[in-house]
């Protein structure tokens, strides 16, 4: 078992109305004016907006407010959210909506707190001394940034998407009603709880020590998140499941499912937020576009994960060869993929990249990752594209 520190600061309010409770949540923070950042309309079709204005005028609050995220946050965006709260004095930001809209408030929050370009933080330039606090009430169960140290923002310029991670920029608390996810459509549920799946997968499929506690933890929260994302597929609205699916969210990438085992491959993520970047497609779907070629490409350096992974979460049966079984639980959890029409390669995807594109690609990850990335095999900018091309 490997040393580790395991910090997790956010007070979770879970369950249905508990959007009831913003007022005295934020007010519990002594902050003197808010910034409700949230997303492209959905907060304002269902209602949830005006709600949640409600909740902090009950409570004497003053807010200004900052819509428009999109998927893949845009930089443009939140420096107009830095300097809106600057001119108005804002302390403390509140994210209404999913992980975009979490990740956009947090860079706000460096920007604001830290002063200078806050692309320096993403580009890695230099380190932040703080964040404004942030609050959550999440309607989309996917990223777990509602819990998490990271946030990951897209600069327009070069279309380069990129994460920064810090624990200045944990939210104080996050609201989780499960019922607000229950308008999502199909493909966004799928692409959530393909991405929560992910968390704990790359966390999972490391060459690290082992601790049993932390895998068990692990495998449970990702055949429950299979077992639920079926059901909801049947039936959107079935709350039991809504509630499982967000509940994993946010364990699945708090850190929790990592403690011990050096769990930090994250390559997977690496080489979607170049996809992401440069052609703007939905997080989880990428992720299951590339997954698979990933696995094919790193399995035999670590074949005794993804043999405890395709007994004890695919539960197949055991043939004892561990080769053999990680190959049929790669297939299994692509044929899972399929089931809930999430593509399992680029081209399912919508993409055909040319071999120049791929090459950017490639070049563009390694560069971001500082040159190499990954535990269960170390990726350099060759082996990248080598999964690029996989996975055509």
């Amino acid at each position: 078992m490997f040393h580790f520190n395991y910090y997790a600061p956010t007070q979770v309010v879970f369950g249905k109305d508990t959007e009831e409770k913003t007022g005295e949540l934020v007010k519990a923070q002594n902050c003197k004016k808010v910034l409700i950042h949230y997303g492209s309309g959905s907060v304002k079709r269902t209602g949830l907006l005006d709600r949640v204005k409600q909740a902090l005028e009950k409570e004497n609050l003053a807010y200004t407010e900052l819509g428009g995220v999109v998927p893949n946050p845009r930089l443009s965006l939140v420096k107009e959210g830095i300097e809106l709260c600057k001119k108005e004095d804002v302390d403390f930001i509140l994210a209404v909506g999913g992980g975009s809209v979490i990740d956009s408030a947090k860079a706000i929050g460096y920007g604001v707190a830290n002063g200078g370009d806050v692309w320096d933080f993403y580009s890695h330039k230099r380190s932040a001394a703080g964040c404004l606090p942030i609050g959550v009430i999440l309607t989309i169960s996917a990223t777990g940034s509602e819990m998490s140290d990271s946030s990951v923002i897209t600069n327009e310029d070069g279309w380069i998407k990129t994460g920064y991670h810090s624990e200045y920029c944990r939210p104080k608390f996050a609201i989780m009603n499960p019922e607000l996810t229950m308008t999502l459509p199909d493909y966004q549920t799928a692409c959530g709880c393909t991405d929560i799946l992910m968390h704990t997968m790359e966390r999972y499929f490391t060459k690290g020590e082992n601790m049993e506690l932390t895998d068990s933890i692990a495998e449970a929260l990702m055949r429950t998140v299979i077992e639920n994302t079926k059901i909801l597929k049947e039936n959107p609205k079935d709350y039991n499941a809504r509630a499982e699916v967000m509940w994993a969210g946010s364990l699945s990438h708090n850190g929790l499912t990592g403690c011990g085992n050096g769990g930090n491959d994250f390559a997977t993520h690496a080489l979607e937020h170049e996809l992401g970047g440069m052609y703007d497609v939905a997080h989880g779907a990428g992720l299951a576009a590339l997954w698979g070629s990933w696995a094919r490409y790193v399995y035999k350096e670590i074949p005794e994960r993804f043999h405890k992974f395709a007994v004890r979460v695919m539960g197949l049966e055991d043939t004892g060869d561990a080769e053999e079984m990680a190959v049929h639980g790669i297939e299994a959890i692509e044929a899972f993929f399929r089931e809930i029409k999430m593509p399992t390669n680029l081209r399912e995807l919508g993409l055909t990249p040319s071999e120049e594109e791929l090459k950017e690609l490639a070049h563009k990850c390694s560069l971001n990752t500082g040159g190499h990335k990954g535990s269960a095999k170390v990726l350099y900018e060759a082996d990248m594209l080598a999964i690029y091309e996989m996975a055509k």
